[in-house]
């Protein structure tokens, strides 16, 4: 399902036309997006939490020269689902 088809999908839901569910669903997609940039974790009860993950900086190699170089220390987003979202994945 791509961006296009989940918003159908909330207008259908919702009651509401395409527009207005785009425009919600881009606004809360931004909005996660901020907080875990700004170091912050969003949690949707039964959902999952969205938060950012530190990656140390590691040793790896270069895949065309074999040549080892440092991999340097990052922050990354990271989604852990929740329990209800688990269930329903593992009932289907």
């Amino acid at each position: 399902m791509n961006k296009g088809e989940l918003v159908d999908k909330i207008a259908e839901k919702a009651g509401v036309t395409k527009k207005e569910a785009d425009a919600v669903l881009t606004a809360a997609l931004e909005s996660i997006m901020e907080a875990v940039s700004s170091k912050d974790k969003v949690t949707l009860v039964g959902f999952g939490s969205f938060e950012p993950r530190e990656r140390k900086a590691r040793e790896g190699r270069n895949p065309k020269t074999g040549e080892a170089m440092t991999i340097p220390a990052t922050v990354v987003p990271a989604f852990s689902a929740g329990k209800l979202f688990k269930e329903k994945v593992a009932a289907k």
